[in-house]
């Protein structure tokens, strides 16, 4: 029988965390079972601990200066990475600015984890954790928002002094994986949550409040209204090497991708029937106009509509800049999609791709679409639109 304490070896100690927290947490046994967990001696290779969304990674050196429930709290901090699929969600932010976006993604987790298991001291935050009881059931995209706002607020640029979090996370190695390891890893997640709230509602409490959340894909609306743009626009002009397709990398198989200079005209269709306010207009539209400094359309069309196209704005290239301030909304009745359609064919207009916001409140039907449509659904998680693509947006994400 394995002694305890200071006698146990790195692998031993994680192992019986391991333990420790499947038999508290039995509906997270399914998460915790993906991947490899390993202990990496070489503190320059893991000073901490990581994850790459799959795979979690502890540092023997890190791990010797935690009590058993900070060891505790740290392995399920990196479980919840995997949970949440945060290095793939939200790999735009990283983008954007790497910090901020590891920050926010731990401010998030570490208020569930305290929450759940951190009251009676069971599960206790290593020093240096982010933690602020004011973002708890906000999501990462909130928080990186607000921690934005707050940088840009602070005059003497002491947002950098905003804890920095006890772990690393591996956003590069989770692009390593290829196209079928991710789909592997979404779809072993999908069904380790499912399996998890089954066993939570069998035990009669949940163990973890939020598996009911989960069972709803994680997806981030401006991630999907870039792939969106980015796909439809995409041509065959010519091809280089300098970014290789997407669509055969995963297969370890190496080709050009299709670039065109070409990109012709979007239509951007609001719902002005009165439920869309002036914030969430402005946040969309500054939204299209990023992704348009991306494709460089030759047009772009803004229509607004209720029971009719009740204006019609062209933007040329050189006018897009300008346009989330000199747009002009006009509506205001009932809402009837399908008035759009028809106004593109009765008008000639015949563009590459059409972006619809809308609360999805309908008097008809979803419309006949000649061209390819993404559907912004704001908070109306019922409406199923039966073509097109469509990804549902919450007021409060915007």
């Amino acid at each position: 029988m394995l002694s305890i304490g200071k006698q146990l070896t790195p692998e031993q100690r994680l192992s019986k965390a391991v333990v420790d927290i499947m038999g508290r947490a039995q509906a997270l046994s399914g998460v915790i079972m993906i991947g490899d967990r390993t202990v990496e001696h070489d503190e320059a290779k893991v000073p901490t601990a990581c994850t790459n969304g799959r795979d979690e990674m502890y540092g023997a050196e890190f791990m010797e200066r935690l009590n058993d429930a900070e060891l505790r709290f740290l392995v399920l901090h990196e479980v919840y990475h995997k949970l949440y699929r945060h290095l793939t969600t939200w790999r735009h932010l990283y983008k954007e600015n790497p910090r901020m976006a590891n920050v926010a993604c731990d401010y998030v987790i570490n208020d569930k984890i305290m929450s759940e298991y951190g009251k009676d001291g069971w599960a206790k935050m290593p020093e240096g954790g982010c933690y602020d009881p004011k973002y708890s059931g906000w999501d990462t995209a909130q928080v990186y928002n607000d921690l934005k706002q707050d940088q840009d607020d602070d005059d003497d640029g002491q947002g950098d002094s905003q804890p920095q979090g006890f772990d690393e996370h591996d956003w590069d190695g989770a692009q390593e994986m290829s196209a079928d390891e991710q789909r592997e890893l979404a779809r072993d997640i999908d069904e380790a949550v499912r399996q998890g709230a089954l066993i939570a509602g069998k035990m009669g409490s949940g163990g973890d409040r939020n598996l009911d959340e989960l069972m709803q894909p994680q997806v981030d609306w401006r991630e999907v209204l870039r792939d969106f743009v980015q796909t439809t626009c995409a041509g065959t002009d010519y091809s280089t090497w300098r970014r290789p397709s997407r669509r055969y990398i995963g297969a370890g198989v190496y080709m050009p991708s299709g670039i065109s200079e070409q990109v012709g005209e979007l239509v951007v269709a609001i719902d002005t029937s009165g439920s869309i306010g002036g914030r969430e207009l402005s946040a969309f539209l500054s939204e299209v106009k990023a992704v348009c400094d991306t494709v460089h359309p030759d047009k772009l069309r803004l229509l607004y509509w209720d029971t009719k196209v009740c204006r019609d704005e062209v933007y040329e290239v050189n006018d897009q800049d300008d346009l989330v301030n000199s747009t002009k909304p006009a509506g205001g009745g009932g809402t009837c999609v399908e008035c759009v359609p028809e106004y593109l064919r009765e008008h000639n207009i015949n563009p590459q791709a059409c972006i619809v916001l809308t609360d999805g409140y309908l008097y008809g039907g979803w419309g006949q679409w000649a061209n390819p449509v993404l559907w912004c659904v704001l908070d109306n998680e019922r409406a199923k639109p039966d073509v097109g693509t469509a990804v549902h947006i919450k007021s409060r994400e915007m």
